[in-house]
């Protein structure tokens, strides 16, 4: 249903959504059935090129579906609550001086990043606390670590990686180098 939910105007077919979620075709398979059973997801067809006559299967939300909006608002709003636990758990490095969200956790898919961390945590124990939140989320997270005197450097020439997060959809969720 997240899958569905975050990305309601994607359709998606069943070996897709199997490599999403690492489970197992048939349980996949199950689950679609069981959502479209329920009206919350509608299965479409759509040809494939070649010399059979053959359609592939494909999965969308329906947005038509009497809770969508009512799902979509408690997704969301789950989708808060682990932001918030990622912040506290990434927070307890006090080597951090700077954490921005952007990516996935704003929306934005094609992203190069989803956390900019500026300062020098301590690598091992933030790849642990990344992996865990990869697996509550479903999916990578894609981050950037950057000590702070690059950081500063960046963003005074106008790097273009730094602008492409700056000045899009971002939230800046700590910052102890802006007084």
């Amino acid at each position: 249903m997240q899958i569905f939910l975050k990305s309601p105007d994607e359709k998606f077919f069943v070996r897709e959504l199997m490599r999403k979620i690492d489970a197992q075709l048939n349980s996949v398979r199950r689950e679609l059935s069981n959502l479209v059973e329920l009206g919350f997801v509608v299965e479409m067809d759509e040809p494939t090129e070649g010399k059979k006559a053959e359609r592939k299967k494909y999965y969308s939300v329906n947005k038509n579906f009497t809770l969508y909006e009512e799902l979509r608002a408690l997704f969301l709003k789950a989708g808060v609550l682990i932001q918030q636990d990622l912040v506290k758990t990434l927070l307890v490095d006090p080597a951090i001086q700077v954490l921005a969200l952007t990516g996935l956790f704003v929306g934005k898919a094609d992203a190069e990043t989803d956390i900019l961390i500026i300062g020098n945590p301590d690598t091992r124990g933030l790849q642990e606390r990344v992996k865990s939140f990869e697996q509550i989320l479903g999916r990578e997270v894609n981050y950037t670590v950057m000590p702070a005197d690059e950081y500063l450097y960046r963003r005074d020439i106008s790097d273009r990686f730094l602008a492409s997060i700056f000045q899009t959809d971002h939230v800046v969720m700590y910052d102890a180098l802006t007084p």
